[in-house]
């Protein structure tokens, strides 16, 4: 470490070959393979060339995040059921938007960073004979999920942590980034270091200022779960979205964010078992008070009810194409209309459903084939949704009550919430994005399409750390940068960086509070899981002006560490720029509803007759997914010079590669390292 003197703050400045931003499941993985791949090419002191940065190493979604068995999704372990890499990219890519590449590359990686969690200690369960259990999850043909439980990604994140801290790499906490520096245009343009502010640090004179300078920069931060004021991402997950599309990465697929129901005190999906439990679902006044079973109004029978209910456990995700016809999404849409009531919408484990006066008792003989056979297959017949619950997963109950919430003696408050963003930024097959030396990995990386089968997020975090390690070592090497030549660019960012700081002490701008407050709204209200052209191109300007308002006039700070809420500000205002624009300009293409999204239309298909527009009084309707624009993306760039920030473009989707060479020459490809070019 050296320190720099820039304006009147003292800088520390690190030098690392590569530096990692974000301690989750996707990052700490990472930095163990690029230990071992450097020790295995005999580099002296790996541990002192690679960094973990991180603004709080207990946050996030991988320590935070997690549902009734979260799920981790890998290739088939069955010893009956027959599964082949190729079969499992056809799942990833097959509603669309997904590079076959990439898809491919997951596959192929799936077992064995699978085996390397569990050799760090992660515990997979295993039957007598030693087989991994399987199961299925939503968009899953086969028999390829697993679980650890209902931390299984904080067991990942935690066991690769132990391995990190027996290989002596440092993990740089509390950490907030602020900045990444860049040098260079076109295609000499590099990121080679990441600005943070040490938060236990600052102090009335001191930024507490913190450059880590690399070779190789991995970005694995995470999602942006603060943009959406209805979320399930722990609180305080942010991501650092603006501060890459401003420092030149392109996004993909934005539009393409996951929403489910979720516990809304404790943060947690209410997917699996929480749901197979059959139990009652009713609403509130704002107050607690005038239950009703409001589900009664919408469908016709108890057991049609009951099994909705039941589905909702293995298809989670908000899916418009599970609505028509009773479908169990159905389910999302009217939790959404009663809240957008006022009302609050409650799971009572302690009763099982209600109906009104045409419905039969509930019985649970009387549920469909489909969740009748489920639970008799899984001895969950009990009398009571709490008992059903306890038989199949206990653990899913244990959560709840580690967090102050005894399912045994009060309903769980739940609403529709922003769950994951299969988009990101864009990469290549090692996880490069368009900026050379610059990597993307975990949910930040844009590898998903569309829909993607449950828990595959967690797979594709640890095979793109492990594709992104092995790149960097074998191509661009271990050694330490040198960027001497570059000192006066990196100088004038960090003096831009303090005289900005120091302005926001006299600024009469927003408050930073109130700024993030106003993104999630806006957020949640127009780009969210209901769509609407007009409502979110509304939003898209307000949101244009907010960030240029920030730019002009600052932000306005109760006191010097109010510094950290002022940069979360300005970075999620220009992210939230980001998503609104490929929002719109996916809806002036005509995309129709798809994912976990649905859009209004007053021409198109309609909800539920009893689902009314309050503006109309006529039944809701939504436009159907327009399919034509599955083989291409959406990618978004950040251009200062456009009114709206960003440029976007469809391109092509890039195909799995079908070519398979003999054994001999692809031995001497290997040998020569021809598989990176």
């Amino acid at each position: 470490m050296e320190t720099r003197k820039i304006g009147n703050q003292i800088i520390n400045v690190h030098h690392y070959n590569t530096v990692i931003v974000g301690a989750g499941a996707a990052g700490m993985n990472c930095a163990v393979h690029l230990y071992e791949f450097m020790s295995r090419k005999g580099v002296e002191n790996p541990q002192e060339r690679i960094a973990v940065v991180t603004a709080g190493i207990g946050l996030g979604a991988s320590r935070m995040s997690g549902s009734d068995k979260q799920t981790y999704y890998k290739m088939g372990t069955s010893p009956d059921v027959a599964d082949s890499a190729e079969e499992f990219a056809k799942s990833l890519t097959a509603a669309g938007c997904c590079h076959g590449e990439l898809a491919l590359a997951e596959a192929i990686g799936s077992l064995r960073e699978f085996y390397h969690l569990v050799q760090v200690g992660v515990p997979f369960p295993t039957d007598s004979k030693g087989s991994f259990i399987g199961y299925k999850t939503d968009h899953d043909p086969f028999e390829r999920a697993t679980s650890a439980g209902p931390k299984t990604s904080k067991y990942m994140s935690e066991c690769l942590q132990k391995q990190l801290g027996r290989y002596g790499v440092r993990i740089h906490d509390g950490q907030e980034v602020a900045h990444l520096l860049v040098v260079g245009s076109g295609e000499s343009r590099r990121i080679v270091g990441v600005v943070t502010v040490d938060k236990k640090g600052i102090d009335k004179s001191n930024y507490a200022i913190n450059v880590y300078l690399g070779a190789n920069i991995v970005c694995a931060a995470g999602g942006p779960g603060e943009l959406y004021k209805t979320s399930v991402y722990p609180k305080g997950q942010l991501g650092i979205h603006g501060l890459a599309f401003k420092a030149g990465l392109i996004g993909e697929n934005l539009t393409e964010s996951q929403f489910g129901l979720a516990s809304i005190k404790f943060r947690w999906n209410v997917s699996g078992t929480y749901m197979q439990a059959v139990p009652r679902i009713f609403s509130t006044d704002a107050d607690g008070k005038d239950e009703r079973e409001f589900l009664t109004d919408f469908l016709p029978s108890m057991s049609k009810m009951a099994t909705n209910i039941f589905l909702k456990g293995y298809q989670w995700p908000f899916d418009p194409q599970r609505i028509e016809n009773l479908q169990s999404s159905l389910i999302d849409i009217l939790v959404f209309n009663e809240t957008q009531k006022g009302r609050r919408v409650f799971m009572d484990f302690l009763h099982n459903p209600i109906g009104n006066d045409s419905m039969k008792d509930f019985d649970i003989n009387d549920l469909e084939p489909e969740a009748y056979e489920y639970l008799k297959k899984t001895g969950a017949l009990q009398t009571t949704p709490i008992e059903r619950l306890a038989h199949m997963n206990p653990l899913a109950i244990e959560i709840y009550k580690e967090n102050g919430i005894d399912l045994y003696s009060e309903p769980l408050e739940i609403a529709v919430c922003a769950q994951h963003n299969n988009g990101g930024f864009a990469v290549d097959k090692w996880w490069q994005s368009n900026i050379s030396q610059t990597f993307v990995i975990g949910e930040m990386a844009g590898t998903h399409g569309v829909k993607r089968p449950g828990g595959s997020a967690l797979n594709a975090g640890q095979a793109g750390g492990l594709r992104a390690a092995e790149y960097i070592v074998n191509v661009y090497g271990c050694d330490l940068p040198d960027y001497s030549d570059k000192q006066s660019e990196i100088d004038r960012q960090l003096s831009d960086i303090v005289i900005g700081f120091e302005q926001y002490k006299s600024s009469s701008g927003s408050d930073p509070e109130e700024v993030l407050e106003e993104i999630r709204s806006r957020m949640t209200a127009s780009g969210g899981h209901i769509r609407e052209f007009n409502v979110s191109r509304k939003a898209l300007k307000e949101a244009v002006e907010l960030y240029k308002n920030i730019q002009q006039q600052g932000l306005k700070l109760k006191d010097s560490k109010a510094i950290v809420k002022a940069i979360q500000a300005e970075h999620l205002a220009l992210a939230s720029v980001g998503y609104l624009k490929a929002v719109v300009e996916l809806l002036k293409q005509g995309s129709g509803s798809r994912g976990s999204h649905l859009v209004l239309a007053q021409d198109g298909i309609e909800i539920h007759p009893d689902v009314i527009d309050r503006a109309t009084n006529k039944p809701l309707k939504f436009s159907p997914e327009n399919e034509s624009l599955r083989n291409s993306i959406l990618q978004i760039e950040y251009d200062e010079s456009s009114s709206d920030l960003f440029r976007c473009k469809n391109i092509e989707l890039r195909l799995a590669p079908i070519d398979r060479k003999a054994f001999e020459p692809a031995w001497q490809d290997y040998r020569e390292g021809k598989i990176y070019s």
